[in-house]
């Protein structure tokens, strides 16, 4: 019996694993829930910053804020790149896409000339470019499941500054777009230059108190830093339902797993009583 001993031993470790993916996928079904809430009600605010942006928006306001300076066509220049990650794994491909889409961008950007500062955040990425021997200009691994403003600000506060006193030409931000709890595909996004909306000038319904300059120069840093925060919120959405389609799988599977299992150590179970009623009735012909 010392297949079916094995076999009873496989079993009950299969099950102990199911137990635990079965929980983790509970657990993030829930934090998707609260994270897919927190994109629902950024997503408005966004969508409204923009819209008032692109009304008072005109190219003769444009030549006075940096944060609106477009990048000369010109080899040689500096960028950020932010690279927005999870501190854990048990994601599918969900960091090593994000991985992926970040190493792509800064080998376009390196093969145009520019110089690249890679700023990443989560322990899965912080860990693969140290791994690999990537210099990495910063590094966060504290914002966690719940990213507020406050961080998003921490964050692009001084990558502003240096684009402001033009240490840096770009800003990209690299991180998962939350589509839906099965999509979540990685993207690149530009925040700084801030691409100058499509628009005719202000809108003439719009009673400018106080000037458009002064209104500009207070909603555009809150822009940029509304698309970090943004980026944030989507990327922990999208973590949670990588993982919980993960945990689903991996549930599925030792499911399966039990079953085969199950049907072999039966069939083991009924060719040793066989064997034995075999013996019995042997012996007693035998006697």
């Amino acid at each position: 019996m010392a297949k079916g001993r094995e076999l009873k031993g496989r079993i009950k470790s299969v099950e102990g694993t199911r137990k635990i993916t079965r929980t983790m996928e509970m657990v993030a079904t829930s934090k998707l829930k609260r994270a897919q809430d927190r994109v629902v009600a950024a997503r408005p605010y966004a969508q409204s910053l923009a819209q008032v942006i692109s009304d008072l928006y005109t190219p003769e306001l444009a030549e006075r804020f940096p944060l609106l300076r477009q990048p000369a066509q010109r080899s040689g220049g500096r960028a950020a790149v932010l690279l927005l990650a999870s501190n854990r794994g048990l994601a599918g491909a969900f960091n090593s896409n994000l991985i992926r889409e970040a190493r792509s961008l800064i080998a376009r950007l390196e093969r145009e000339g520019t110089t690249v500062d890679l700023h990443a955040v989560g322990r899965k990425a912080i860990g693969f470019f140290r791994y690999t021997g990537r210099q990495l200009a910063s590094t966060r691994i504290d914002i966690g499941d719940r990213p507020t403003v406050e961080h998003a600000r921490e964050l692009v506060e001084a990558l502003m500054s240096d684009f402001i006193s033009e240490r840096l030409d770009a800003v990209y931000v690299v991180y998962a777009k939350f589509n839906s709890a099965i999509s979540t595909p990685p993207v690149a996004e530009r925040v700084l230059p801030v691409t100058p909306p499509e628009g005719k000038g202000p809108a003439r319904d719009y009673i400018l108190l106080p000037s458009a300059e002064t209104i500009l120069s207070e909603l555009l840093p809150l822009y940029v830093r509304n698309a970090v925060y943004r980026a944030l919120v989507e990327t922990v959405a999208g973590e949670q339902g990588a993982r919980r389609t993960a945990m689903k799988n991996a549930t599925d599977n030792a499911g399966d797993m039990l079953n085969v299992l199950r049907r072999t150590y039966n069939r083991a179970r009924q060719a040793q009583i066989t064997q034995e009623i075999a013996e019995i009735v042997g012996g007693a012909e035998a006697l």
